[in-house]
């Protein structure tokens, strides 16, 4: 009976992993053949039926890319940009959650009301007013103009709010009878609990800013000031035609840098991604 009952569960997991395997390779089959469209000429693209392999490695696609792209500047506003943008929401964010988890002040509900509500107005809605105050303050065509809008959002408020409402307040309660001030709770005490909280805001600020296209698009308009996202957009547009190969190694090379950082750390992309799920 036992027997029959390992053997019976272990014939579910060889289908399970039959069904994952399959389903894996559903899922990266899009990168598979746009990493062989980035090696492939132009003759074995327009192949009908197409090859699933290329014959060789056309690797002028690559350098084709910087010939037609500041790809190199582009890069490190894209880096400059996420960063800033990353690191503007992690520590506002942080703040403006835990004052709102924690603290009592007047016109706190309206403000929160206020802060949630721009959950529900589509970030269009708002974009002329926001090119304007760029504009005045001179910041168009510059990385402090594209950072500027994304340093602070309602959704890394509510969701740090959400994570240190489930920290116990005995912790906090500690803290002041050692004698830390309220900044020192939040600093010393409240802020290292909250790292899964801060992890999966990071995670979400990062995959955002790097794909970020239209308010890049918006504020920028020579190509050395604009992100990677808004150079590959822009690329057949003011370079004439263009390879569809020359395309995919420019968006290959575009999102390496995120696909690295996933390998590196997968373990702590998971765990940020589920926890802001669960929340």
């Amino acid at each position: 009976m036992t027997k029959g009952v390992k053997d019976e569960r272990l014939g579910n997991n060889k289908v399970a992993h039959v069904l994952l395997a399959l389903g894996s390779l559903v899922m990266m089959f899009p990168f598979l053949w746009q990493l062989k469209m980035a090696v492939s000429t132009q003759a074995e693209i327009q192949a009908i039926p197409p090859d699933l392999l290329p014959k060789g490695l056309e690797w002028r696609n690559f350098t084709e890319v910087f010939q037609r792209l500041p790809f190199l500047d582009q890069f490190w506003v894209s880096v400059a940009v996420t960063v800033g943008r990353t690191v503007g929401q992690l520590v506002l964010c942080s703040m403006a959650g835990y004052a709102f988890a924690r603290m009592r002040f007047p016109g706190k509900g309206v403000l929160l009301a206020l802060i949630l509500s721009i959950l529900m107005v589509p970030s269009q809605v708002y974009l002329i007013p926001q090119y304007q105050i760029i504009q005045q303050l001179g910041w168009l065509n510059s990385i402090h103009g594209i950072v500027a809008p994304g340093i602070f959002s309602a959704f890394g408020t509510f969701l740090m709010m959400q994570f240190f409402r489930s920290i116990p307040v005995e912790l906090e309660e500690a803290a002041r009878l050692d004698g830390c001030n309220p900044w020192q709770t939040f600093w010393k005490v409240v802020l290292p609990v909250a790292k899964p909280g801060l992890i999966s805001l990071a995670i979400i600020t990062v995959l955002t800013s790097w794909a970020d296209l239209l308010w890049p698009l918006v504020v920028t308009s020579a190509p050395e000031e604009m992100p990677l996202a808004v150079g590959l957009a822009t690329l057949s547009g003011y370079q004439g035609s263009i390879s569809p190969g020359v395309m995919m190694a420019a968006a290959l090379m575009a999102m390496a840098p995120v696909l690295i950082i996933f390998v590196l750390l997968q373990r702590r992309v998971v765990e940020g991604i589920a926890f802001s799920g669960l929340k």
